[in-house]
């Protein structure tokens, strides 16, 4: 059962854990402590992240380690780029306009 990234990532635990194994693999255990959540409940989000593939588990001995998978996150990158490109405009515009009043109550300040 495969799971869209963006399903995913809609819930903020999900993107907490990601943002968490940037820095690389990390054991369930310490993913657990990181969140005042049963053990159960992380376990649930990391199922829904590896439906995803948004993360994989590999195992050393006893232990199951957790590391980002990061090829669907290209997908939700490319899906958000329009996104990026309309604000970066809408802010340039809005820091223009910020300017210009800056500039107009400075030339009524003389």
């Amino acid at each position: 059962m495969s799971t869209d990234p963006f399903a995913a990532l809609a819930n903020p635990v999900r993107r907490q854990i990601l943002d968490a194994l940037r820095g690389g693999p990390r054991p369930v255990g310490e993913i657990v402590d990181m969140f005042r959540l049963s053990r159960p409940a992380v376990s649930e989000h990391l199922r829904v992240l590896r439906a995803a593939e948004l993360i994989a588990e590999q195992r050393r001995g006893r232990q199951r380690l957790y590391y980002l998978t990061p090829t669907p996150l290209a997908g939700v990158e490319e899906w958000l780029h329009p996104f990026e490109r309309y604000w970066r405009g809408r802010l340039r515009d809005l820091a223009d306009f910020l300017a210009e009043q800056t500039d107009a109550q400075k030339g009524d300040q003389r």
